[in-house]
């Protein structure tokens, strides 16, 4: 196999993003063969901008996969459609990459994910393209190398998503939870909640503040504020709104041997010389300070832009083409979605609970309130 046969099934805002990303020649050994859609208008815009070029357009995603065209799909829909899709793709043969979220509950993506892990032969992937942001990456080498030493607390607050009312009035299944799943956590969140796991791993126990139409006509939650613990005694907390403006979005992981902080396209590392236990250990001085280094790095907007071109979106596509054709690692593996999620979960629950959770959560617990607000939402709307 030369090249990989993409079929993206959902062409609205971002399924036509990964549209141009591939007829536009940024993934090497990628090529768009077929798209899919029901909406009406996006039929009529890929007959003007890609049947022209011999790209089919089909309305029924088991078509698209059934036709035998398509090597890959890259599933671009509603939330909940996202397991449904993969199951089916992956059950085909064809090799699957779906947008973040992986889905809306964890019981239907463990599931996904058990029966990926039956075809190992077909490649399934997740969009968390956030991944490739060199500060993200760099901040895991230092997790990673142990440089950063144990985990001893992470707390990001990222609350610069703002949305005013009339964002939600548009209407749609966005802001829905029988539409979308969720709010500001499984909406604008899925990438933050990813990274808060790849960095600091997964904690033990979740207490979740989640406020439903703070400030804002709608039903799903959009301020939020979550207490994490961790097996080893380290507590993280996530914070996240889109009333606030102009918000805020820093993450800072503190550990036994220094501190990252990300900001404002920046990461500053404070490496001690000597890790905090060692040097409390045999210190006898009154108030000292740890000898340490400082390590900036620094994204120009010119690196902000060719990211945003070149890596991002366009390097999990290219990742995933390469690992089909090539063997190359995964950036994100479909099974990793999961996690993330998880947190998102928990938050909900425990929010709804007033409880802490502890992780794994009990998934039917989750669906039934869950389901809860879905018919609440239905008779608030009739």
């Amino acid at each position: 196999m030369q090249k990989l046969r993409y079929g993206i099934i959902g062409i609205g805002k971002q399924g036509s993003k990964y549209c141009y990303i591939l007829t536009k020649g940024l993934v090497k050994n990628g090529e768009l063969v077929a798209v899919c859609d029901i909406a009406e208008d996006r039929k009529k815009w890929a007959e003007e901008k890609l049947c022209n070029q011999g790209i089919k357009f089909f309305d029924d995603y088991k078509e698209l996969i059934d036709s035998g065209i398509c090597d890959a799909v890259l599933v671009e829909t509603p939330h909940y459609d996202h397991a449904v899709i993969a199951t089916y793709a992956i059950s085909k043969g064809v090799h699957t990459l779906i947008d973040k979220p992986a889905g809306v509950y964890t019981k239907a993506i463990r599931e996904l994910n058990e029966y990926a892990a039956s075809k190992p032969e077909v490649c399934f992937g997740i969009m968390y393209n956030q991944r490739t942001n060199p500060l993200y990456k760099y901040a895991k080498e230092l997790v990673d190398s142990n440089r950063l030493g144990e985990l001893k607390r992470i707390n990001w607050i990222i609350t610069d998503w703002y949305r005013p009312q009339a964002y939600y009035d548009q209407g749609g299944w966005r802001g829905t939870w029988g539409g979308e799943g969720g709010g500001v956590l499984i909406n604008q969140c899925p990438h933050q909640l990813d990274l808060f796991q790849w960095l600091g791993g997964m904690p033990k126990s979740i207490r979740g503040y989640a406020q439903e139409g703070k400030n804002r006509n709608i039903a799903v939650e959009n301020d939020v504020t979550a207490y994490m613990e961790y097996d080893n005694g380290a507590t993280g907390i996530f914070i996240t709104s889109t009333h606030d403006f102009p918000g805020t979005n820093r993450l800072e992981i503190d550990g036994d041997k220094g501190k990252i902080v990300i900001e404002g396209n920046k990461l500053e590392f404070t490496e001690l010389e000597v890790g905090e236990k060692e040097f409390n250990a045999t210190n006898k001085k009154f108030m000292p300070k740890i000898p340490s280094k400082k390590i900036v790095k620094k994204m120009s907007r010119l690196r902000e832009g060719y990211m945003y071109l070149f890596e991002q979106h366009t390097g999990i596509i290219r990742n995933f083409t390469n690992h089909v054709l090539n063997g190359d690692k995964l950036i994100a593996p479909g099974c990793e979605g999961i996690r993330g999620l998880t947190i998102s979960n928990a938050i909900h629950l425990s929010s709804w609970l007033g409880k802490a959770v502890e992780l794994p959560i009990d998934e039917e617990a989750y669906i039934a309130e869950l389901n809860k607000r879905i018919e609440k939402e239905k008779e608030n709307n009739k």
